[in-house]
């Protein structure tokens, strides 16, 4: 009796579905791989990721050697403005201050501009280098086996053959290269625009001189 028990119990175990088939069918899936990658890593150590440092870095310090030839640009003449204020008339004074300051405007307006211009070309850079890594990316997967790729930074703790950060930055300098000129040179354009210098201050007018002349009657 308990021999035909025990048969009978072995016979539902590999029968039923929790038994040895079942487990033997379901076994693909828990060894299929999970990769991991780190974006930021792959990016920076890409020779794509190290020419748009360079080619920022250099943008960013023909900006600030602008920014700071047109700031004492503008001292200098809101400076000689002031001076001049004794021998100039008020209403004339008055126009000069305003046009200064309006100016002054301007140009801090378009600076601004050329360095959020700077930070959006960052920005296009990186999202044209992922656009380019995804179908290397998806190659990698099917090569290995893998279903998923997850951020490594988010891992606690995983093996480190899982990661294929490195091998990934080998095959996307090979195939992709520096990415030069897949990104538009408009942004680049907008940062190296030099900017107007501001306009030297007039010499002080007499009321007269500063009359215009009537215009010609036809």
């Amino acid at each position: 009796m308990r021999l035909a028990l025990v048969l009978a119990v072995g016979l539902g175990l590999l029968a039923g579905p929790g038994g040895v088939a079942a487990q033997e069918q379901a076994a693909p899936r828990a060894t299929q791989q999970i990769l991991t990658l780190d974006w930021d890593r792959l990016y920076e150590g890409s020779t794509w990721g190290k020419r748009v440092v360079r080619d920022v870095a250099e943008a960013s310090r023909a900006l600030n050697t602008e920014n700071n030839r047109i700031a004492d640009a503008l001292v200098a003449e809101e400076r000689a403005l002031t001076e001049q204020r004794a021998t100039m008339e008020l209403a004339a004074f008055r126009a000069a201050a305003e046009a200064f300051d309006k100016r002054a405007t301007e140009i801090r307006a378009a600076q601004k501009a050329k360095a959020q211009a700077l930070q959006a070309r960052l920005d296009q850079e990186r999202g044209a280098f992922i656009q380019a890594t995804l179908p290397i990316l998806d190659e990698l997967l099917v090569a290995r086996g893998a279903a998923i790729v997850l951020d490594r930074r988010v891992i606690i703790r995983g093996l480190a053959d899982l990661d294929v950060t490195a091998e990934l930055v080998r095959l996307v300098d090979e195939r992709v290269g520096d990415g030069a000129g897949v990104v538009s040179e408009d942004a680049a354009r907008e940062t190296s625009a030099p900017t107007e210098a501001p306009m030297p201050v007039p010499e002080p007018t007499s009321p007269a001189e500063a009359t215009p002349d009537p215009a010609p009657q036809n």
